[in-house]
């Protein structure tokens, strides 16, 4: 995919030349690269903000008109307004096609629907990584790598040496050694239902006691009563006045 903007040389430098650039809808900028002096440089905001909506404006050779000439590079750095949709400045590399560039390239998954781990495993895809870093020369920079999920069982992953990558491009050292896990899949936490062994459940029953013995329990209970209500009288007796000797 082929993209083109235009970019206009930039005289005014300075914070304040900055916010004024920014009030009439400019960006300020800045390209450098390829053994040649930076050049402060402004931007049609609205032009730009809509590139920067593009996956591809990220990752991709643009093609720059700056005084009427064409130059190749690369977006490499964006700032934005803390929270508004303002871009404060962005930074573009001139691109040397004799030269290897180090790029973050997306990665597109195909084939998630119909991977064994989805359609009859019942599982669900866990993106671990959704772009990669990556070195080649400028002509071979792919828009972004596929990734092909078809042999994906469930409870599996795929790593990063199992991805198929275009000719001429291959992943920086680090990664390469590390060899991380890119894509899984898993079961679903929603239905993870863990399963419970219910506790024994012990039910005392006590014994009913015959007639007799019910009878004999209630008169035990009884003479208790009646033992307490003698104590309490006698109490209550001790507490009256002794009677008046004649």
């Amino acid at each position: 995919m082929k993209i083109e903007f235009t970019a206009f040389p930039r005289t005014a430098q300075g914070t304040g030349a900055s916010r004024r650039m920014r009030g009439a809808g400019k960006v300020p900028g800045i390209v450098y690269g390829a053994d040649q002096p930076a050049q402060p440089i402004e931007i049609d905001h609205h032009a730009l903000f809509r590139h920067l909506k593009m996956e591809a404006f990220h990752a991709s050779i643009l093609d720059m008109t700056l005084d009427g000439n064409k130059q190749q590079v690369l977006l490499r750095d964006v700032q934005m307004h803390p929270f508004r949709q303002l871009v404060l400045h962005v930074d573009f590399q001139r691109v040397d096609k004799n030269r290897k560039i180090h790029m973050k390239v997306p990665l597109h998954f195909i084939n998630a629907e119909t991977c064994p781990g989805v359609k009859t495993g019942g599982g669900v895809i866990n993106h671990v990584l959704n772009e990669i870093d990556i070195q080649c020369l400028p002509d071979d920079l792919p828009e972004f790598i596929v990734v092909n999920l078809e042999p994906l069982e469930l409870g599996h992953s795929m790593h990063l040496n199992e991805v198929p990558l275009p000719a001429g491009v291959e992943v920086i050292a680090r990664l390469k050694k590390e060899n991380p896990a890119i894509v899984s899949v898993q079961v679903p936490k929603a239905i993870v239902i863990e399963e419970e062994v219910a506790a024994p459940v012990t039910e005392i029953i006590g014994e009913v006691p015959a007639e007799g013995e019910e009878a004999a329990a209630e008169g035990k209970e009884e003479g208790k009563a009646e033992k307490k209500e003698a104590a309490a009288d006698k109490k209550e007796a001790g507490k009256k006045e002794p009677a008046k000797k004649e």
